[in-house]
């Protein structure tokens, strides 16, 4: 009804981008993004703390109790700001507020807490699912040496190696073995990766997929 509205600049001189991402409304800020003319004046908008809208997502409200774990809100975040910083031009994403930060410096300050949460967090799960993986591992290493029937005396051949169930026990046991020792590998690099902010953009996938199934 009121199109002007999309340029309005509070008293703080935010305009509705920078309230959008503090928020962490996203539908609206997908809907601003679709208007092309005023977009370009509201990307270029500074508020009275010197904060450009990329300042924005490092500056998100307290949430409520989230159950999830602390590196899928990191994640969101860093992806949104992937997203916002795509947008901006360079002058903005190095540009200084009154405090003296880039957009990055600010977010990752802010987020110092959360990191240092979801970094215990994988190191705690990464370690939990590694014994696992390691006992599966063991228990499919040990079951090619125990082969249903046991082996020929004479020969040394297992006695059932002709029969279907034979081939079926055969192929699952080498699948189970190499997934296992797969996912040692993949909780091991977790354990010994240097936990940078950018590493919880794509590492986290496969512990927050996990996460999923179990949560």
């Amino acid at each position: 009804m009121y199109p002007q509205a999309v340029e309005h600049i509070d008293h703080e001189g935010r305009n509705i981008l920078h309230v959008a991402i503090k928020y962490r409304q996203i539908h609206i800020f997908d809907f601003v993004e679709k208007l092309e003319i005023p977009m370009m004046r509201l990307l270029r908008k500074i508020n009275n703390d010197g904060n450009s809208i990329l300042h924005m997502v490092g500056t998100k409200t307290e949430d409520a109790e989230d159950m999830r774990s602390p590196a899928l809100p990191l994640r969101e975040d860093l992806l949104l700001f992937e997203r916002v910083k795509n947008i901006s031009t360079a002058h903005f994403i190095e540009h200084l507020n009154n405090d003296g930060l880039t957009a990055e410096k600010l977010f990752a300050k802010n987020n110092a807490k959360l990191r240092e949460a979801a970094k215990e967090w994988l190191k705690r799960t990464a370690e939990n699912c590694s014994i696992v993986a390691v006992l599966i591992a063991t228990v499919a290493f040990a079951a090619a040496y125990t082969v249903p029937g046991g082996p020929n005396q004479d020969t040394g051949y297992p006695l059932l190696q002709t029969k279907p169930f034979f081939v079926i026990f055969t192929l699952t046991d080498v699948i189970s073995l190499t997934f296992a020792l797969t996912a040692v590998i993949t909780f091991l690099s977790i354990l010994t990766s240097s936990f940078q902010l950018k590493d919880f953009r794509r590492n986290s996938d496969p512990i927050a997929s996990q996460e999923g199934t179990m949560d």
